[in-house]
């Protein structure tokens, strides 16, 4: 695995009604920056953004340059906004480290592995409306986050008082929330005319019904689809059926399509007595598509359906920083409280942990800790 990755990401999805399925006309922005400790296999410092799967480059300690990747950044052509970027990750690079720190002592540490992660993302809807949300976790619990309707920070642990206080007095609350609806909505802004065409693109996915063996249970598998929203439901015998369904996660393809799959665990005498049927509906569909032929894989098939499902937690994997880092276990009861109207609530525990905002000229503004 990498800790080394710079994702700039846009997602883009038009304001549809299609068959009683409506496409979030959304367009958003996510960054991530992740400080651990000296002395791992990583990289003590990794930026990354990830938004719908496109990948637009990523920066490390280790490399320490900007690396564009997708096709529509390297066309942009915009040097100075790259050269601008890259100096401002430096200088955050140098906050991050000393956050760190900073956070251990609070925690009275001294050694050990630890990381600081934060998260920040701005939103943009189609009519205008803009939200932005900032999240800081350490060692893979929550640490802090920006509620910017009270100006204030959020935090679970005691330990997060200090900074909670003295970045409300020194009012960087209000600079963080500038930050967030007006300069990094206008990065999404640019970034959303850099990748229109390739964002915008509109592909169908393809849909199978299938079991591993007659009395296993039946995936409706969707993939090579793009944008990445897509609704799976199912029918039994022309009826809606919520019982016995499961619905994993929308994962990304290497070419930057997407996958999902839903899951109906059900006995196989319910399986032959009726009829199920899987509803696939999406932007790239003319109507809904509707698949009751379900079949039983062979052997090359379930190993084919298995190693594509590992490449796509892959792709998440190493689409993220600090992956590598366990969720450590604490007693206190405080800690890891989910917020709620907050996208982000919970991310700095999941496979793609959070960024830490660097000083007033970095990419992630806010104060020292």
């Amino acid at each position: 695995l990498t800790l080394s990755i710079l994702l700039v990401l846009i997602n883009i999805s038009n304001n549809i009604h299609a068959y009683g399925f409506i496409f979030a006309a959304t367009h958003y922005l996510q960054f991530l920056l992740t400080g651990v400790t000296p002395g791992t296999s990583f990289p003590e410092f990794s930026a990354v953004g990830q938004l719908d799967g496109e990948q637009g480059g990523y920066y490390d300690s280790t490399i320490r340059t900007v690396i564009l990747k997708a096709d529509w950044v390297k066309k942009s052509k915009d040097t100075e906004h790259w050269k601008m970027m890259t100096q401002r990750i430096f200088e955050d690079q140098q906050l991050v480290m000393e956050r760190l720190g900073n956070i251990m002592k609070h925690f009275n540490q001294t050694e050990g592995v630890h990381t600081v992660q934060w998260v920040y993302r701005c939103e943009l809807d189609d009519d205008g409306s803009k939200r932005g949300y900032m999240q800081c976790g350490y060692d893979g619990e929550d640490f802090l986050s920006l509620d910017l309707n009270s100006l204030s920070w959020i935090a679970p642990v005691p330990q997060a008082l200090i900074t909670k206080h003295k970045w409300e007095e020194t009012g960087h609350v209000r600079f963080q929330k500038h930050f967030l609806l007006n300069e990094c909505i206008g990065w999404l802004q640019k970034y959303v005319e850099y990748g229109r065409s390739t964002l915008e693109r509109k592909v169908a996915p393809e849909v199978s019904l299938f079991q591993k063996d007659s009395s296993s249970p039946v995936v409706c598998h969707a993939t090579g689809f793009f944008p990445k929203a897509v609704m799976i439901s199912w029918q039994k015998n022309g009826e809606d059926l919520n019982e016995g369904v499961e619905l994993r996660e929308t994962v990304p393809n290497q070419d930057g399509t997407f996958q999902k799959r839903s899951i109906l665990t059900l006995s196989p005498e319910e399986l032959n007595r009726n009829q199920y049927t899987c509803i696939v509906q999406h932007e790239g569909l003319k109507k809904k598509l509707q698949v009751s032929d379900r079949r039983v894989l062979s052997g090359e098939e379930s190993v084919g359906i298995i190693v594509g499902a590992v490449m796509a937690v892959l792709l998440v994997i190493t689409g993220c920083a600090g992956v590598f880092i366990s969720k450590k276990k604490t007693t206190s009861g405080g800690r890891g409280k989910k917020h709620p109207n907050n996208p982000l609530s919970g991310a700095t525990r999941s496979v793609c942990p959070g960024l830490l905002p660097g000083g007033t000229r970095s990419v992630f503004p806010g104060s020292r800790l």
